[in-house]
């Protein structure tokens, strides 16, 4: 029964000869997939975020972070003035600013 084990033992010792090559090569191929599944889409929408937050501008019906919707009544440099109602106007950081929403839209609610 022993000569069982170790014949188990040395068969085991060859199969490891060539296994480091293909470990790196499933490595690279793991970073590739993972780069185009969740790195650059996560990219490309950051910088559309960050376009449409250049390009707000008074009179735009907004959604924020938090679910409110409003309309731009002045842009600052890191901040906008958002009125939600008539006489209650909210300030909100530009980077809160979720979707700027088709004009009317307020109107529709």
């Amino acid at each position: 029964m022993n000569f069982f084990i170790s014949d188990a033992l040395a068969q085991g010792g060859q199969a490891q000869a060539g296994g480091g090559m293909e470990f790196l090569i499933m490595i690279v191929v793991f970073f590739v997939i993972m780069y185009f599944m969740i790195i650059r889409p996560q990219t490309k929408r950051a910088k559309e975020h960050r376009q449409m937050v250049e390009t707000l501008s008074k009179g735009d019906e907004v959604i924020t972070g938090g679910g409110i919707i409003g309309r731009i009544t002045e842009v600052g440099e890191s901040f906008v003035k958002v009125e939600v109602a008539d006489g209650v106007v909210f300030n909100v950081q530009k980077q809160s600013i979720m979707t700027v929403m088709p004009k009317g839209t307020m109107k529709d609610l």
